[in-house]
């Protein structure tokens, strides 16, 4: 990997802000002796400098590929970056203390990129969840946000709009409800009128309650039932002479007093 030295030092040394920061102990590469640095972690690249104070780093390390994990040294509070590869560097670091330890190994396993990718996708996943969570509870469906249809226009809208009929309609003691031919369980609507659905059409007006009948008016109910021809044709009789009788005065007055 090919790194400008004065874009790495002008990065490591402006004022942006720092992931992490702080002195820890390095052990030489060649001499297992441990030497006391200022680290400066920005992003995913770790600078250390000789000094605090110091303008320019002495090295980076860049924390892909990579796992921070703790280990066993002379030193106490000790972690290491052992990176994939056989010719690989392992990089041996010290905290000053377990909590700087535990802080400083919590960073530099979050830095890298790979780390950063799962972790949009983890919120990109949640988000998703969110998404349909609220199409859900909105009496959307929880269709992804991938299967997107196109509005329908005219025609093809309303008969999408429309609910499908049942082929038999539903009877309740031998007739046909006809304010449930939609298949759909409302409660009924006691505000006396039908308003509209969710849709936008009217709804129609409620039943009336059902009366439930004794044995004695039904009884009374099939006797009227039986009786009621011959008392329909005794009326129409009645009233066909009666209007015989009064069509017959009105042509007699027409015509006049007979002289």
């Amino acid at each position: 990997m090919k790194l400008n030295e004065r874009s790495l030092a002008f990065y490591a040394t402006c004022d942006s802000p720092a992931d992490n920061a702080g002195f820890l102990y390095k052990r030489g590469e060649r001499h297992t002796a441990y030497h006391r640095r200022w680290f400066v972690l920005k992003g995913n690249m770790l600078f250390y400098f000789e000094e605090r104070e110091s303008r320019e780093p002495v090295g980076v390390i860049v924390l892909e590929g990579c796992n921070v994990e703790l280990c066993d040294s002379a030193e106490d509070f000790a972690f290491a970056i052992r990176f994939g590869g056989t010719k690989s560097r392992t990089y041996v670091l010290a905290a000053e203390s377990q909590a700087a330890m535990e802080s400083w190994v919590k960073s530099l396993s979050r830095a890298s990129f790979d780390y950063m990718r799962l972790v949009v996708r983890e919120l990109e996943k949640q988000l998703q969840e969110m998404r349909w969570g609220l199409a859900g509870g909105c009496g959307g469906s929880r269709e992804s946000p991938g299967a997107w249809k196109p509005k329908l226009l005219g025609l093809e809208q309303s008969r999408e709009r429309l609910p499908a009929l049942p082929a038999v309609l539903p009877k309740e003691n031998g007739c046909a409800v006809w304010n449930n031919v939609l298949g759909v369980d409302q409660a009924p609507d006691t505000s006396g009128c039908g308003g509209h659905d969710d849709e936008g059409n009217p709804r129609p007006p409620p039943l009336p309650p059902r009366r439930r009948v004794s044995n004695g008016e039904a009884a009374s109910a099939g006797a009227a039932g039986v009786e009621g021809p011959s008392a329909f044709c005794r009326l129409h009789e009645q009233y066909s002479r009666e209007m015989a009788r009064l069509r017959q005065d009105w042509q007699q007055r027409r015509r006049g007093p007979r002289p």
